[in-house]
C-alpha cells in the first residue's frame, strides 16, 4: 500500500498535489509518503515480532535495520529513526547519517565486503550493534584494529549459503559465484578461531542472498541451512546469540507477479528458523522505501518520426536521475499526474542525456501526452535519488518529504554555480585562461 492517488483530478502524495510541488520545487523531482515510510516498517516489524518464535530468550523483538543503501536520505532516516527502526550501513557516511538522524548506535549494523581499517574503527568506537565480517582477511583486520583500539568487537560472520535470488544477476548475492559472504566451512572454522580471541566476540552468523525475492522457497532454503549452522556451532561448545537473516523481500513493481506477503514471510521464517534462542535481525530496504516515493518529471516534447511513425516521450529526467532502467532492464510504472482520459498512445519513454541508454521504456502504452505535461514513475522510492549523479553536468534532483498536508525539501537542487564551486581550477590558470580568437 502506498498513498499516492488521484484527488480532484490529479496525483496527490498523502494530502499535497503533486503539481503544486512540480510548479514549486521544479523537475525533476523526487516526493517522498511519510505515511508509507511509516507503514511499511510498522507492518513488517510488527509481523515479525508477533512470532513468538522469533523473539529472544529476553523476549527482545527482532531487531528490523533498514537497509540504508535504499535511500539514505536524512529525512527519510529520520522517520524511520523515530519509528524504532535500526539502520543496515555498509560505509562509514552511512553510520554517521544513521546517527544524526536518531538512529541509536545500538541498532546499527555494518556490512558490506570492503571496510576499511578506519571504517571498522569509526564503528567500533561508536559501539553499534555489530559488524558484519564476510571474509577472513577482514576478520584478520578487524582483530587487529580492535586490538590497536584495546577493545571488543562484536560481528557475526556472513556466510554465502549457496542459494542465489533476486529480481536480477546484479542484485542476487548468495550464490556460489557471488563476492559476498565465505562458505560455511571456512566460517565455521573462523568462528571457532575467534572464540577464544582476546579482541573478538563471535556473536553469530548471517546470511543475504539478494534483492527482489518473490517467491519464498530460496529464502526457505537459505534459511533452513542457517538454522543447521547454528546448531552445529552450538554442537561444538560454541556461543551463537545473533542469527542475522538479511533483507530481499521484494515489492511489486506492477509489471511483476504479486511478492509473497509479509506475513507469509513471517510465517515461513518462524517456521524455518524459530525457536533457536538467538536475537534476530532482519535487514529491508527496498520493501520500506520503494513504493514510498515517485520521480515526477515534465514532458519537453512528443518527437514523432515521420518514417515510422516512432512517438519518443522525452522528458526532462534521465538516467542520471533514474538508473535502474539502464542498469537493470528494471520496470517503473508511468502514470499522468492529470487524471489520464481515455485515448492512448505507443511512447518509447526517453530522457535528455547523450546515450540510447537513456531510455526508460520502449513501446510503452500510455495515455495521450503533450508538452508540459507531468508524469510519475511509480516505485521510485528505493535506489532512484540514491544512485543519482550529475552526468551531463545536470543537476541531482531534489527531494521533498510530505507528512499529510504538509511537505519539506530534504535535499535541494543544487544550482549551477554551487556545482561548479566543488570542482576548483588549479591555481596555474588563475586568472581563467583567455579564449584565443582566430
Amino acid at each position: 500500500m502506498n498513498h499516492f492517488d488521484y484527488h480532484d483530478d490529479a496525483l496527490n502524495c498523502e494530502q499535497v498535489s503533486l503539481t503544486e510541488l512540480a510548479d514549486t520545487v521544479g523537475t525533476p523531482l523526487y516526493v517522498y509518503s511519510s505515511a508509507t515510510l511509516e507503514r511499511h516498517y510498522n507492518v513488517f516489524a510488527d509481523a515479525l515480532s508477533s512470532k513468538p518464535g522469533l523473539r529472544s530468550p529476553r523476549d527482545e523483538a527482532p531487531l528490523v535495520a533498514y537497509a540504508m543503501k535504499a535511500n539514505s536520505n536524512m529525512g527519510v532516516l529520520a522517520t524511520l529513526a523515530a519509528q524504532g527502526c535500526g539502520a543496515d550501513t555498509v560505509s562509514e557516511g552511512e553510520i554517521r547519517k544513521a546517527l544524526k538522524a536518531g538512529v541509536p548506535a545500538n541498532r546499527i549494523v555494518f556490512s558490506g565486503v570492503g571496510k576499511t581499517d578506519a571504517e571498522m574503527a569509526f564503528a567500533l568506537k561508536d559501539g553499534i550493534y555489530q559488524l558484519n565480517v564476510e571474509s577472513r582477511p577482514e576478520l584478520e583486520r578487524l582483530a587487529r584494529v580492535a586490538a590497536e583500539l584495546n577493545m571488543v568487537a562484536p560481528f557475526v560472520i556472513r556466510i554465502n549459503p549457496g542459494v542465489g535470488a533476486g529480481g536480477h544477476e546484479k542484485i542476487t548475492t548468495g550464490g556460489a559465484k557471488d563476492k559476498f559472504g565465505i562458505s560455511a566451512e571456512e566460517a565455521l572454522s573462523l568462528y571457532a578461531g575467534a572464540a577464544g580471541h582476546p579482541n573478538l566476540a563471535p556473536m553469530g552468523i548471517a546470511c543475504h542472498i539478494g534483492s527482489q525475492i518473490l517467491d519464498l522457497k530460496p529464502l526457505q532454503e537459505a534459511f533452513t541451512r542457517m538454522r543447521g549452522w547454528v546448531e552445529q556451532l552450538r554442537a561444538n561448545g560454541l556461543s551463537v546469540e545473533r542469527l542475522d537473516l538479511g533483507g530481499g523481500l521484494g515489492v511489486p513493481y506492477f509489471n511483476q507477479k504479486e511478492p509473497a506477503t509479509i506475513a507469509d514471510y513471517a510465517d515461513m521464517t518462524a517456521l524455518a528458523v524459530g525457536n533457536l534462542g538467538v536475537r534476530y535481525t532482519f535487514e529491508p530496504g527496498r520493501l520500506i522505501a520503494a513504493n514510498a516515493g515517485v520521480l515526477i518529471s515534465r514532458v519537453i516534447h512528443v518527437h514523432e518520426r515521420e518514417d515510422s511513425g516512432q512517438q519518443f516521450l522525452v522528458l526532462d529526467a534521465a538516467m542520471n536521475d533514474l538508473l535502474r532502467p539502464a542498469l537493470y532492464d528494471a520496470f517503473h510504472d508511468i502514470r499522468p499526474v492529470a487524471r489520464p482520459g481515455n485515448e492512448t498512445a505507443k511512447y518509447d519513454v526517453v530522457g535528455p542525456i547523450c546515450e540510447t541508454g537513456d531510455t526508460f521504456t520502449r513501446g510503452r502504452d500510455m495515455p495521450v501526452m503533450k508538452a508540459g505535461d507531468l508524469v510519475a514513475f511509480m516505485s521510485a522510492g528505493a535506489y532512484g535519488a540514491v544512485m543519482g549523479s550529475e552526468y551531463n553536468s545536470r543537476p541531482l534532483a531534489p527531494e521533498v518529504l510530505v507528512r499529510d498536508a504538509d511537505w519539506s525539501i530534504v535535499r535541494p537542487r543544487p544550482s549551477y554555480d554551487e556545482m561548479m564551486a566543488r570542482e576548483p581550477i588549479p591555481a596555474w590558470f588563475t586568472p581563467a585562461p583567455k579564449v584565443k580568437t582566430a
